[in-house]
């Protein structure tokens, strides 16, 4: 696009559709000659199948009034069309990022304004209580405000549907058509407060019980009492939840990072309210020095992820990887499972396809099945809502820190998880162990799988065309081999095709939707997933090795050896 015809679209923004303080702004970047006013315009924010998110401010590439109320006037439109004769519902839940508060207000009042009845929660709330509550109050669809762990400067808006589930095929498509075709001119704005339902700590309560309920095994509670916990919120919305459930569940040593505990979009005390970076629980680590805590939790701004570190074998504090982190939930699941005589064939776990393959030996060993989808919570709450009736689904997961017990809540859950990694970690100190032990214990009877993640950051126009051909070159040109192993097989999940490089054979996998993903298997069973973030600027490449352990002093060896391995795969792709 020129940048005349950016200018153009510029320039529409300052018409009378638009307000005051919105046409001066847009005035003020046209003036000022703004560089800012080409990223704020080159193109409309894309409203993905699970929502929108971007940088706050005026444009069409912006998060604002009117590209959040175009996408609810397109929702509102697409719930009178599937509910024509129904009390529409829907419920609205907002975290602690900037704005969130006033962006939730605004999205119920478009949908107020088109008689839909809102059930929006008071303050903030966790994406997983959101998701609870569509269902557990039989609403028609829900909506969070959160752009998760991104900077600041980001904000969200995510869509669920009447499952409690993200939206996926058919309604993503449709609603996202729908959207499109909104004006901004036909968006209605006078919202009706008559038709707001206000709900809080009540809604918490049957959360936190659901929680409860579906998470933990240990009837008798054991060493849930000796379990020292360190907890923080990093500045997110889990403090008005998780502390309540540890001590509901029946934890009594409970330490918070109190100067984390107090809501806030800035993140004043770290540089990324992101779990799965160390830097982000630092507070929370030298706090467990002080108290000489078991377990270190911490969650992102909108409670879906959790980040958790526990003693290694040298009494130190370390945050394990969200392919560890599941593979322990869901092994000790599994195992509670079969001593309770509850598995019979007609289950499944949910994972992805950038997940480590440990989980399909993790449900061979216990005689359930494994259901792989594309990358994101919503295809595995699809799987839930395709096999219900048909086969139980008892847990899953995604190699980046998201987690679910059960299927009470339809998306990755850090309350649930939380209290599951708590009761696991009681079990193994009551029992002289550790967390970190019964992981090696794990790969001892499994295999040793350890991954790696490289963000290859790519900014603005400019880097989402430099991404793109990145995929052309891996598509067209793909590696004859990777660290010194020959390539194997290549999965293209956008051609839905499996290509077998010995005998050259090539079959369909249209079991699973397109994306614009890339996988490589060497002969070794490296695991190279190459795929373009849908959320962020960036590509991300996920590495996966393998080896055989024995014993618990062969670790920290066989650790060096696959680490070593892994930079071996970064130098060999060129990052």
């Amino acid at each position: 696009m020129s940048e005349l015809s950016t200018l153009e679209k510029a320039k529409v923004w300052l018409s009378d559709t638009f307000d005051e303080e919105t046409r001066k702004a847009v005035e003020m970047l046209i003036n000022s000659a703004s560089p800012d006013l080409e990223d704020s315009f080159y193109r409309e924010l894309e409203f993905g199948t699970g929502g929108m998110r971007g940088i706050m401010g005026v444009g069409t590439n912006r998060l604002n009034k009117y590209t959040l109320g175009q996408a609810t006037q397109g929702l509102a439109n697409y719930l009178h069309q599937q509910f024509s004769n129904e009390e529409i519902k829907v419920a609205i839940a907002y975290d602690v990022r900037n704005n969130s508060r006033e962006f939730g207000k605004l999205v119920a009042d478009v949908l107020t304004a088109n008689g839909i009845k809102v059930l929006l929660f008071k303050d903030h709330r966790p994406t997983p209580e959101l998701s609870f509550t569509v269902r557990d109050k039989k609403c028609h669809a829900g909506i969070v405000l959160t752009a998760s762990h991104n900077p600041p400067e980001y904000n969200g808006y995510k869509v669920y549907w009447n499952d409690g589930a993200q939206i996926v095929p058919p309604h993503d498509d449709a609603i996202i058509k729908e959207v499109y075709s909104v004006q901004f001119s036909e968006i209605k704005f006078q919202g009706n407060d008559d038709l707001i339902e206000w709900i809080g700590a009540e809604q918490d309560d049957v959360y936190i019980n659901a929680c409860i309920e579906n998470s933990l095994y240990q009837k008798d509670k054991i060493g849930y009492e000796n379990l020292n916990i360190v907890f923080t919120s990093i500045h997110g919305t889990t403090y008005a939840t998780i502390p309540k459930a540890l001590e509901k569940a029946g934890f009594r040593k409970i330490d918070l990072v109190r100067e984390q505990m107090i809501p806030s979009g800035n993140f004043p005390t770290v540089d990324s309210p992101n779990p799965e970076e160390p830097a982000a629980l630092e507070m929370a680590l030298d706090l467990a020095e002080l108290t000489n805590a078991d377990i270190v939790i911490g969650t992102d701004p909108d409670g879906d992820r959790l980040g958790i570190a526990v003693r290694n074998l040298e009494g130190k504090m370390q945050l394990l990887n969200g392919n560890q982190c599941n593979t322990i939930l869901t092994y000790y699941i599994l195992d509670q499972w079969k001593k309770g005589g509850k598995i019979t064939g007609k289950e499944f776990i949910g994972s992805t396809i950038v997940t480590s393959d440990i989980f399909f030996d993790i449900a061979e060993k216990f005689g359930v099945d494994c259901k792989v989808g594309l990358t994101g919570f919503k295809w595995i709450g699809k799987m839930i809502r395709d096999f219900e009736g048909k086969e139980k689904f008892i847990c899953g997961g995604e190699e980046s820190f998201g987690f679910m017990t059960g299927d009470f809540v339809r998306d990755k859950d850090s309350c649930g998880s939380i209290l599951l990694a708590c009761e696991i970690a009681a079990w193994c100190k009551a029992n002289g162990s550790s967390v970190f032990q019964y992981m090696i214990e794990i790969y001892k009877d499994l295999g040793m799988y350890y991954e790696g993640l490289i963000n290859v950051v790519k900014k603005g126009r400019e880097g989402a065309i430099e991404i793109e051909q990145m995929m052309k070159n891996y598509r067209e040109n793909p590696p004859l081999e990777i660290a010194g192993s020959p390539v194997e097989e290549i999965k293209d999940f956008k051609e839905q095709t499996c290509h077998v490089v010995s005998s050259g054979s090539t079959k369909v996998m249209d079991d699973i939707p397109k994306s614009n993903v890339l996988i490589y298997y060497t002969q070794d069973r490296t695991k190279v997933c190459v795929r373009p973030s849908g959320t962020e600027p960036k590509i991300k490449f996920y590495v996966s090795v393998k080896d055989t352990i024995s014993s618990e002093a062969e670790f920290s060896k066989k650790l060096e050896i696959l680490s070593e391995k892994i930079d071996s795969v970064k130098m060999a792709l060129n990052l």
